[in-house]
């Protein structure tokens, strides 16, 4: 449906229809906004981004909080907002989108307002030890200062009857991953409950964002998940370059395909060695990190950083590449894929990796659409979403490739969808080296973003969409950075995958969707 039969038809009654950018505005009434949104959601099939909250009492507007739904096929969001003055309470749309559930525990935790209504509006990240009546979004909150240590118990979900019973995983794990606590309620070795209780790897990203100086908030973004951060960086650029008005030149647009595309290889040969490890193949993992090797030293060759940090930048990218470091890199792409062709063409000879992998840890195509689940796993029970087509950024309109998909939802899916976008990913890394155009690789001179105005970027990581919302004031200056990466939805789904396998085969489930903790914490 079209922005304008979409604003004529549902949302023309409302106050205060704004276009900024990529962003339609609309402030609604706080008794309207779960008909407004379930319209948006049920009756437009836009997609719900993201859903996050703004202190503004500082200037008399108390709290607003915003529901960002994505146009598919545009690179266009549509915004309905509300507005609390005198009461720290919304009407919780939870029940009606299940996807927004996160989100508004999220709110409450952090800001403080209550989702009336919502089914289950427990603490979230926040731990025990954080005082419940402390919330470290709100602007008053010194970020600075330690509260007082409460001591709130934790509870978790139980599973009653006779021969249940729990085994607690972590938060320290073997190895160097990072910590988050799982805790499974078995019958004798089958899953019937497993709960991931996370917010180990906090930070408080969100409130450093509110702080840092604009080039350092790059910089930040780009540590909010280590193994993408590329691809937060860019999100974060492009929600900015919205704001400014910019139009990157476009041989950087090129750019910015060429290094995201290479973030997705390397982290996808990465996973698709470890999947085949965990199952005893060490043919296969062996040749996974041997792959991803090969890539990370070609990050570093092009950009000096094996994490491509540094590269990003508002208005484009710091890194140029010679044309004939093109040509030793085109050359080595075939090389990738000549050997990445013979490592899958001998591991798929192997009837074992296969039947280790096929219908386990499978995710049911319901509960994974009512969660929004996003990136490869809602690719492997075929959700034909990828925001390099649906919501096209830098160069990937001009490029010709197709959307990776399986459709059983389990490991062997997900594997799958990894081995798919790993030739799909090198055939527009040759794209982008035979296209290529020359010019400049920034806009010179410091950004100027529009006052009291709302940007959105949005880019394609490995694991799924990462999403930035980002708000500034009167003068210009950001004063709230909303971050969701992929994994805060698709954490919210692992147990549901676990349910009715065996203790065994938590470590392969938990593999084939690796999700990270870091970019779930903030």
């Amino acid at each position: 449906m079209e922005l304008d039969k979409i604003i004529e038809t549902y949302i023309a009654q409302r106050l205060g229809i704004t276009r900024e950018g990529n962003v339609v505005t609309v402030h609604v009434p706080v008794e309207h906004i779960a008909a407004v949104c379930n319209d948006l959601y049920f009756e437009c099939n836009l997609q719900l981004k993201t859903l996050t909250a703004t202190d503004e009492r500082e200037q008399q507007e108390g709290f607003k909080i915003f529901y960002v739904f994505g146009m598919p096929g545009e690179n266009i969001f549509v915004v309905p907002f509300i507005q609390l003055k005198d009461k720290p309470e919304f009407p919780s749309i939870t029940k009606a989108i299940h996807a927004a559930s996160g989100y508004e525990r999220k709110i409450r935790s952090f800001f403080g307002l209550e989702p009336v209504g919502h089914p289950r509006p427990r603490q979230l990240l926040l731990h025990e030890n954080w005082p419940a009546d402390v919330f470290p979004l709100r602007k008053d909150f010194n970020g600075r200062e330690r509260p007082a240590e409460a001591h709130t118990p934790y509870e978790f979900q139980k599973v009653e009857g006779e021969g249940i019973y729990e085994i607690p995983v972590g938060p320290v794990h073997a190895g160097i991953i990072e910590p988050g606590h799982f805790r499974f309620s078995v019958a004798g070795e089958e899953i019937i409950l497993l709960e991931a209780k996370l917010g180990y790897t906090h930070r408080g990203i969100e409130k450093l964002f509110e702080t840092l100086p604009l080039e350092e908030k790059v910089r930040l973004a780009e540590r909010v998940s280590g193994d993408t951060s590329f691809t937060h960086s860019l999100a974060f650029c492009q929600a900015v370059e919205k704001l400014a008005g910019m139009e990157i030149p476009d041989r950087a647009k090129y750019l910015r395909v060429l290094f995201s595309e290479l973030e997705r290889v390397a982290n996808h040969f990465n996973d698709i060695g470890f999947i085949m490890a965990d199952t005893g193949y060490s043919f296969g993992g062996s040749h996974g990190a041997r792959l991803r090797e090969m890539v990370m030293q070609w990050n570093e060759r092009l950009t000096g950083s094996r994490f491509l940090r540094g590269v990003n930048a508002i208005g484009g990218v710091t890194r140029d590449i010679p044309i004939d470091v093109q040509k030793k890199l085109l050359a080595g792409l075939e090389t990738l894929r000549t050997d990445f062709n013979q490592v899958i063409e001998i591991s798929e000879n192997s009837s074992s990796l296969l039947n280790r992998l096929q219908g386990t840890g499978k995710l049911d195509d319901r509960i994974a659409r009512d969660h929004g689940v996003t990136g490869l796993a809602g690719r492997a029970i075929g959700l034909e979403h990828d925001a390099r087509i649906e919501y096209p950024y830098a160069a990937y309109d001009r490029l010709q490739f197709s959307i990776a998909l399986e459709k059983e939802g389990d490991v062997r899916s997900r594997l799958y969808v990894r081995i798919k976008e790993v030739y799909s990913s090198i055939a527009i890394l040759r794209q982008v080296l035979e296209k290529m155009v020359d010019g400049d690789i920034r806009i010179a001179g410091e950004a100027t973003l529009r006052p009291d105005s709302h940007g959105v970027g949005i880019a394609e990581g490995w694991r799924g969409d990462i999403v930035y919302f980002v708000v500034t004031n009167s003068a210009g200056r950001i004063t709230r950075v909303d971050v969701r990466d992929p994994s805060f939805i698709n954490w919210t789904v692992l147990g549901h995958a676990g349910k009715d396998n065996v203790i065994p085969d938590f470590p392969l489930i938990n593999k084939s969707f690796n999700l990270s903790y870091s970019g779930n914490d903030l």
